[in-house]
Order: structure tokens, then sequence, then C-alpha cells
């Protein structure tokens, strides 16, 4: 049987162990128990079963700690909805939400009856219009309010096609009949 090419000094071994200890990041916490456990000779087999990785990852992982340390074994990955809107786009975009209401951007055609307050489907249209974007899910558009400094609260149910005056008359109508 060939001899294992990749084996780690216990200095590393305890580089790895304290990154796995004091890190809360879970995929960064497998890999450095899997590289750890792969140079200090558990079988790859044993490796998968406990981790549940592929052996090629393991062995990228392995190379990149090697190449890198540490750093070299966190996640890269980047989502599909960060990358549509640029820096200065969401900055521009944070400016606009604060100086302008739904109202003022879409008229008649905001969300909400009295468009003062942005809703997502507010922002889903502000961001075709503005830029020509849109995601693919309700969650991108509530962390880019959260991004911009906006809190989620629920709307009001309020008809559109609600007569203000017939509404003021009802009202009345209720305090009359109260005092009365």
């Amino acid at each position: 049987m060939a001899k294992r090419k990749f084996e780690i000094t216990e200095e590393q071994e305890q580089i790895l162990l304290n990154a796995y200890l004091h890190s809360k990041n879970g995929p960064l916490r497998t890999r450095c128990q899997a590289v750890r456990m792969h140079g200090k000779g558990y079988s790859v087999k044993e490796i998968q079963s406990l981790t549940g990785c592929s052996r090629t990852s393991l062995m990228e992982w392995c190379q990149l700690f090697q190449a890198q340390g540490v750093p070299g074994l966190k996640d890269k990955r980047v989502g599909g909805n960060r990358a549509k809107l640029t820096t200065d786009q969401l900055e521009d975009l944070c400016a606009k939400l604060i100086q302008y209401t739904p109202a003022q951007v879409f008229g008649p055609q905001a969300a909400t009856a009295d468009g003062q307050f942005w809703t997502v489907e507010d922002l889903h249209q502000a961001l075709q219009k503005w830029y020509g974007i849109s995601y693919r899910g309700r969650p991108s558009y509530t962390q880019l309010f959260a991004q911009c400094g906006f809190s989620y609260q629920r709307p009001a149910k309020v008809y559109k096609s609600r007569n203000q005056e017939k509404v003021a008359e009802f009202e009345e109508l209720l305090e009359k009949k109260s005092a009365g």
C-alpha cells in the first residue's frame, strides 16, 4: 500500500483544531475537521462517513490548506442574487428609498392605498424601473430593505377602491350613534 502523501504537523493540527473549536461557521468547521483527520491518518471512507464530504472535496480542501492555511478552507461561494446590484447602485437605491415614497414614484400604482410606506411589491417595481432588474424570490427584497436600514412591518389592509368621503361619513355616523 502506498504511503499517504498528505500529512500535517502537530502545529498544523493545533491550528486546525483551534479553527474548528472557535468557528461558528458550520462548513468551515467540517472542512477543518476533515483535513485534520486526513492529515492524521484516518481513512478517506471514515472521513466521508463522518463529515458527508466527497473524496474530491476532501482532496481539494487538503490542497487549499497546504497552500493557504485555514483561510483557504473558507466558503467562497457567492449567491446568485447578490451580484445583481453594484455597490453604487445599492447606495443609490437606499438614498432613493429614503428620499421618496412609493406614491411619489408610482402615483396610484403604488402597492398600498396611501403609498406612504415601501412594500416588497413596490421595491420590485422600483428595481425594474430604476435598474432593469428583478430578483427570484421575496427574501431577496426583504434583504435589500434590511441593507438599506428598513425594518419589516406588516402593511394595513386597505382596499384601493375605498372611497375616503364615504368612510368619513360612516365614522361620523358611528360617533353620533355612540354619543347619543
